[in-house]
């Protein structure tokens, strides 16, 4: 393995309804190569024992992943990668971390076009409840979320 890819840290993020289990396959074969790999559980997903019905802001639900990249020294080279909704924590990562991310990954993920805090991307993902601005509750989350996904194929040497 080169010098470059021993400081390279692969930080895998699950979409809607999965959890770091869904990474297994990946994370063995990556990890078998020589990789430094970590597969994160958001809030009450995977083995995350929290009440997804108490969930409801969009901090809260990111916050194992934010947690888990401020441990992470700042020679590691952060490579995020993200699947369906996953997409939206690594946004949120990249604008909390940008030092810290080297690249990211969208793998059939949702992407936001200018960002997670533009005016419309408010409309559209969340709404204010007394003046806080919550996460959608997943029941209606689906039925008017507007899906925007990049297919993204990458080869590790």
């Amino acid at each position: 393995m080169t010098k470059i890819a021993s400081t390279l840290h692969f930080v895998l993020v699950h979409g809607v309804g999965g959890g770091s289990w869904c990474w297994y396959k990946i994370r063995c074969l990556m990890e078998n190569s020589g990789y430094k790999v970590s597969c994160i559980d958001l809030k009450s997903a995977g083995i995350d024992p929290s009440d997804p019905n108490k969930v409801l802001k969009f901090e809260d639900y990111n916050q194992p992943l934010v947690d888990f990249l401020s441990t992470i020294p700042d020679h590691d080279k952060i490579i995020l990668v993200g699947h369906s909704a996953g997409g939206l924590s690594l946004t949120h990562a990249i604008l909390k971390f940008g030092k810290k991310i080297h690249l990211a990954i969208f793998i059939a993920a949702t992407m936001l076009r200018l960002g997670f805090w533009t005016e419309q991307d408010v409309k559209d993902f969340f709404f204010f409840l007394d003046g806080q601005l919550e996460l959608v509750p997943y029941r209606k989350f689906l039925s008017f979320y507007k899906w925007v996904t990049a297919v993204v194929t990458v080869e590790l040497k």
